[in-house]
C-alpha cells in the first residue's frame, strides 16, 4: 500500500476495495450466471461441462467486472449522501482516493466491454450499454423519481438474459427469472429510496419518498408486487406451463410477507431490513433453479 498524504487517506487499501465492490453481491452474480447455465440451458452435458466452459468464464468474469466498476462510480458520486444516511459504509475518501476510485472505475469498465467483445458484438455492445446506463445512474439518474429504480432493475435482468445470448437457446424460463430479478430489485431499490429518505431529501435527489411521500411510495410498491405476479402467470400459463406457475404460487408467501413488512415498517432499521429480505428472497429465487 501507499501511503497518503498528512490526510491520512490512503492511495489504495485492499479491505476499501473489498468494501466498495461489494464482494458478496458480485458472487451472487457469477452463482446466478452458473445456475442459469447449470439448470436451464439444455445442452445433455453436465454440470461439468458449463464449469469448464471458457466462454461461460468470460462472461461472468466481464459482468462481475462492471458490476464492481458499477458499485466504484455510484460510491464515488455519493460520498456526501451516504456520510448521513450510512457513514460508516463510506470508502472514498477515506480507505480510496478520489482519483484512485476513478481510475479503477475506468479500467474494470474497459476491461468488462473488451472481454465482452472478445465473445460476440451483441454481448459487447450489451456491456457497454450498461457501463453507460450505470454512470448515468451514479450522475443523474438516480435522483429522479422512479427512472433510476427501473434502469437498475433492468440492468439486473439482464445480467440474467445474458446468459441466453451467450447461448442463443431461446428457453423462456430463462426470460422468467430475469424477469423475476427486475421485479424483486426494482422493490428493492425503492425500499432503499425510503431507507435513505433524510440523505436524498438534503441534498436535493428527487427520489420517489421525497417527491411523493412514503406512504404514497409503499402504495407504489403494492402496485407493483401484484403487477410482478400477474406478469409471471401470464407466461408461465401463455409461454411455460405447470412448473412455472408452481413457482408463481410460491411467490405468494414473500410478496404477503414484504406487504406485511411494509405496511408495518416505520424507521430506517425497519426498511434496511426489508431491503435485506428482499435480497434473500431473490437468492432463494436463483437457487429454485435447481428444480427446473
Amino acid at each position: 500500500m501507499v501511503s497518503a498524504s498528512s490526510s491520512g487517506i490512503r492511495n489504495f487499501s485492499l479491505s476499501g476495495f473489498v468494501q466498495i465492490t461489494r464482494l458478496w453481491n458480485l458472487l451472487i452474480i457469477v452463482l446466478t450466471q452458473y445456475f442459469v447455465a447449470f439448470f436451464l440451458i439444455e445442452s445433455g452435458q453436465g454440470i461439468m461441462h458449463f464449469l469448464t466452459h471458457s466462454r461461460l468464464f468470460v462472461l461472468s468474469l466481464s459482468s462481475v467486472l462492471i458490476a464492481a466498476a458499477g458499485y466504484i462510480i455510484n460510491d464515488y458520486y455519493d460520498v456526501k449522501i451516504d456520510l448521513i444516511n450510512k457513514p460508516q459504509r463510506v470508502v472514498v475518501g477515506r480507505m480510496l482516493k478520489r482519483r484512485v476510485a476513478m481510475a479503477s472505475h475506468i479500467v474494470l469498465s474497459s476491461l468488462g466491454v473488451l472481454l465482452g467483445l472478445s465473445l460476440s458484438l451483441k454481448i459487447g455492445a450489451i456491456n457497454l450499454i450498461t457501463v453507460g446506463l450505470l454512470w448515468l445512474y451514479s450522475n443523474q439518474l438516480k435522483r429522479m423519481p422512479f427512472i433510476g429504480n427501473f434502469v437498475v432493475a433492468i440492468l439486473t435482468g439482464l445480467a440474467v438474459y445474458v446468459v441466453d445470448v451467450l447461448f442463443n437457446t431461446g428457453n423462456v424460463m430463462i426470460l422468467a427469472f430475469a424477469v423475476f430479478a427486475f421485479s424483486f430489485t426494482l422493490i428493492r431499490e425503492i425500499v432503499k429510496d425510503i431507507e435513505d429518505l433524510k440523505g436524498d431529501a438534503t441534498f436535493g435527489c428527487k427520489t420517489l419518498p421525497v417527491v411523493y411521500g412514503v406512504r404514497r411510495t409503499k402504495n407504489l410498491i403494492y402496485v407493483f408486487s401484484v403487477l410482478f405476479l400477474a406478469g409471471m402467470c401470464f407466461l408461465a400459463y401463455t409461454f411455460v406451463g405447470k412448473e412455472l406457475m408452481v413457482f408463481c404460487l410460491g411467490m405468494i408467501v414473500p410478496l404477503g410477507l414484504i406487504t406485511f413488512k411494509l405496511r408495518r415498517a416505520d424507521t430506517v432499521r425497519h426498511f434496511n431490513q426489508l431491503s435485506n429480505y428482499c435480497k434473500v428472497i431473490m437468492l432463494i429465487g436463483i437457487l429454485s433453479m435447481i428444480f427446473f
